[in-house]
């Protein structure tokens, strides 16, 4: 199943301060804490899931590679399960402590007030976008007009017909309602988001004519995307807060780029190295000679040494593609392929001919002459 957003997950926009960042992940801890939740496994996994959201947007580094590339940018960290409740409690023990060693007991008395306001967020937008080699080896940006929903520029997004909603007199305002109810280990309170505002703690009378009271509507914006250098095809990039906004002034969804790649006429690329298959002459290939070769950044020349057998590997350092989001770059594996005719005239075949009976063009492989296999893993490594 597909990772939530982690802003999701914490309820937080993704310009909330580090003490936001701390206050929600409490409130969901407080919530779905094990002791509280004795044998729920649904409240164990969102437990472990918002201490992974925490983990990642309270960290400036993680933060900003999950920014940029969503889920791709982090998930090497936890693997397919996630965090354990080894990990959670190991670096977040402190939190845990200032939650559970006074005040909380699970019983009357102890869960505390505050607000639950219930945070409405806009569904994500997934858009396709085509790069060519020469984008992705210097970054570019594109400009791409996408239909969503936009806040109701009439209510300012509210939903209301004056642009005002009331207060919900049912819950004050919290966005839930609390229950006590007696058990045989005491009284126990729960709570539960208020059914009259459907947990958004405001109501609206009169309703937008423009928007019927959701406070969006469709509309078509051009968003510009900035790709940075070194992406390669199926990479995710996610940018939050442009996706499809949310009723009534909640959190907009987020925009997920995908990344297709063009096939290149003269390159193959492997992470960040690029491949071109040269041809050279019998004459360039026995005499040696120097031979232009086509990079990303324009021509180069490199020397063929006398003697060069067909299918030998030459590696041109850093002129391949960037390491995405690190540092460096790639090599260039230029394949020197010598040209063999296929019709020859009569005159040229009795050069040949006459060729073939000197010694020097007779097979004789050294020691020193690598094999297919060797030449293969050249290719690769």
């Amino acid at each position: 199943m597909a990772k939530r957003d982690y802003y999701e997950v914490l309820g937080v926009d993704k310009n909330a301060s580090p003490d936001e960042l701390k206050k929600a992940y409490r409130k969901l801890a407080l919530q779905y804490h094990p002791d509280r939740n004795p044998g729920d496994k649904e409240a164990e996994e969102k437990f472990k899931e918002a201490a992974e959201a925490y983990d990642v947007l309270s960290n400036p580094d993680k933060k900003a590679r999950y920014d940029q590339f969503g889920h791709a940018g982090v998930d090497g960290a936890y693997g397919q399960g996630g965090m354990d409740m080894n990990d959670i409690f190991s670096q977040f023990g402190s939190i845990f402590g200032d939650l559970f060693g006074g005040g909380f007991t699970g019983f009357s008395g102890g869960f505390g007030g505050g607000s639950q306001r219930r945070v409405l967020r806009g569904s994500n937008l997934r858009i396709k976008v085509k790069l060519t080699l020469e984008e992705i080896d210097r970054g570019c940006e594109k400009k791409i007009k996408v239909s969503k929903f936009v806040p109701c520029k009439t209510c300012n997004g509210s939903g209301a017909k004056d642009g005002k909603t009331e207060t919900c007199p049912h819950c004050h305002g919290s966005g839930v309602v609390t229950e006590t109810k007696r058990t045989i280990l005491g009284m126990m309170q729960t709570q539960s988001a208020c059914p009259h505002c459907g947990g958004e703690g405001r109501i609206v009378k009169d309703k937008c004519h423009d928007c019927h009271g959701d406070g969006i509507v469709k509309s078509d914006e051009i968003i510009t995307i900035n790709i940075p250098a070194g992406v390669q095809d199926g990479m995710q990039l996610a940018m939050h807060g442009q996706g499809n906004a949310a009723p009534r002034g909640g959190i907009a969804g987020d925009l997920i780029v995908l990344i297709e790649e063009q096939e290149h006429e003269l390159f193959e690329r492997q992470d960040a190295n690029l491949y071109y298959n040269a041809f050279i002459t019998f004459s360039q290939a026995a005499l040696g000679a120097s031979i232009e070769i086509p990079t990303l950044g324009g021509k180069v020349k490199i020397k063929i040494e006398p003697g060069t057998p067909s299918g030998r590997v030459v590696r041109l350092r850093g002129k391949g593609l960037p390491v995405v989001n690190g540092y460096g770059r790639g090599d260039l594996l230029v394949s020197l392929n010598v040209w063999v005719p296929k019709d020859l005239t009569k005159e040229e075949k009795k050069l040949l001919e006459q060729l073939d009976s000197h010694q020097n063009f007779q097979p004789n492989p050294s020691k020193q002459e690598r094999g297919f296999f060797d030449k293969m893993k050249e290719m690769f490594n």
